[in-house]
């Protein structure tokens, strides 16, 4: 909840108009006073030279002057001066997204920039960066799977566990259904409005103990969408192997189970992406960003406040001030 407090705005302006009376009055005040002004003529000034102006012939002018401010205040009260505040409540429900990130030995392949695992990294964290009310988790997978980080609105804790995921964690092989089934687990009891796992691997399934099929059905139960991402070049990647001699690259065959990847995506509500470059990975991300936006309703309640009376109560207390003076110590005679 925000509250804002608005400056002063008036609901009847157009008796500001009224503000060319006190030229006038100004205009009256000045032939009346000439009027009254008597002449007679003098020889010399001689017999007057010390003769002091007293403060009571320097106030005669005052009991005027609190009147036309007794006017100008009454004219700005007229114009209804308002204040107003305004409350801001901001309902915000968020996503629950699962980051299910394969790690196999062959996410070190080179046909991404630096290479697969390290391109994956980086998009995920802009993703995550850019998604500051939902709740994230982070699931990776090679042979086996584990939860690196639960769900999540603290994103700092996230983002730092991030760059610590790297390959041969864990037993190496492509344990798809393992890994979606860990994500499905983290998610299964989400209250959210919307629950999602973007599930990214660059091979097919050959270990593990849950079958990606049986794996997404329990997803589709759980009301569960996953995009899946296949990362791969077409045709064969540069990949580097350790020798006694230092690293040498060796071309190998990209091989993805895309049917798989499909028929997962399909069967949950989601849809399947082929990343193929770091641009296009990119892209991907930015669209399943845009696919999936947390529900965000702002209410806004308005309250103005009336703030003439003090204007009324100051104007009343110079006219009685001004009558005070006038039928006292500045009284003149008639």
């Amino acid at each position: 909840m925000m509250t804002y407090l608005h400056s002063i705005t008036f609901a009847h302006p157009v008796f500001f108009w009224l503000f060319g009376v006190i030229p006038l009055m100004v205009v009256w005040y000045w032939f009346k006073n000439r009027k009254n002004q008597a002449e007679i003529k003098l020889s010399s000034f001689e017999p007057f030279e010390n003769v002091h102006i007293t403060v009571r012939q320097r106030m005669r002018h005052l009991p005027f002057i609190l009147r036309l401010l007794t006017v100008g205040l009454m004219i700005v009260a007229l114009a209804r001066p308002q204040s107003s505040s305004s409350r801001h409540d901001v309902n915000v429900e968020g996503i629950d997204i699962v980051l299910a990130n394969d790690i196999s030995g062959s996410m070190l392949a080179e046909d991404f920039k630096p290479n697969r695992l390290d391109a994956a990294k980086k998009v995920a964290t802009e993703f995550i960066e850019g998604r500051p009310t939902d709740r994230i988790g982070l699931v990776v997978f090679s042979g086996e799977s584990f939860t690196q980080c639960p769900l999540t609105t603290d994103h700092a804790v996230l983002l730092s566990m991030l760059p610590k995921i790297e390959s041969g964690m864990i037993q190496d092989g492509t344990a798809i259904g393992d890994g979606l089934a860990t994500a499905v687990a983290r998610l299964k009891e989400s209250k959210a409005i919307s629950r999602v796992i973007i599930l990214l691997t660059d091979g097919i399934n050959n270990m593990g103990s849950i079958d990606p099929a049986s794996a997404a059905e329990i997803a589709k139960m759980y009301k569960i969408r996953v995009y899946t991402i296949g990362v791969g070049t077409k045709g064969t990647a540069p990949y580097p192997f350790k020798t006694p001699f230092g690293v040498q690259y060796q071309n190998i065959e990209v091989k993805i189970d895309e049917d798989l990847l499909q028929q997962i995506a399909q069967n949950t509500g989601g849809k399947y992406f082929r990343a193929t470059n770091n641009e296009k990975l990119e892209s991907i991300y930015k669209e399943i960003d845009s696919l999936e936006k947390s529900r965000i309703e702002v209410m806004e309640f308005r309250k103005k406040y009336e703030e003439y009376l003090p204007l009324v109560l100051l104007a009343f207390g110079i006219l009685f001030l001004e009558g005070v003076l006038r039928n006292t110590w500045l009284k003149t005679v008639p």
